[in-house]
Parts: C-alpha cells; structure tokens; sequence
C-alpha cells in the first residue's frame, strides 16, 4: 500500500477531493500553511495500491486550476510506503 501526500493551493483542493471521491479513491483533508507553496494550501492524504498511484496522479492533475507564473507550482505530491494500517 502506498500513501499518497499532495499539498494544494486552497483554490484547488475542492475540486480535486471531489474528483478523487467520484473516482472512488478515498481522501482525507488537513488543513495546512507555509512551506512548499507559501499561499493558502491544504493537504490531502489518498491510500492506493501501487496500481492507483498514476490514476490518482491524472485525476489530481487534471483538476488543477492553470497558475499566472509558469515557473511556479500548482501542487506538491509525495508518496510514501505504508508497511501497516489499520482502522478502528
């Protein structure tokens, strides 16, 4: 299992959770400041199996908003491993 840790403009993060519930993944938002984007961001946490990582990734990209700057970022994704979960 992987987590996948994508850090939005606030902008955009409606759209994106939106889209990544309609595509049946599962989403967990956090609110969140400062660091990679330095504007109003939010993070959003998505469990996958390593065969949803590039799914999830299209569906987050494809509901960004276009940005002013081109050199600047419009989300920051990392992915982790999971070596155990469990809900309670």
């Amino acid at each position: 299992m992987k987590l996948i840790i994508a850090i939005l403009r606030d902008q955009d993060t409606e759209t994106v959770v939106q889209a990544l519930i309609t595509g049946s993944y599962r989403v967990t938002r956090i609110s969140s400041t400062g660091g990679f984007i330095k504007r109003g961001s939010s993070t959003i946490m998505v469990g996958v199996d390593e065969s949803q990582i590039e799914g999830a990734f299209q569906v987050i990209r494809s509901n960004l908003a276009p940005i002013e700057n081109p050199t600047g970022s419009r989300a920051t994704l990392f992915v982790l491993n999971v070596a155990s979960f469990s809900q309670v």
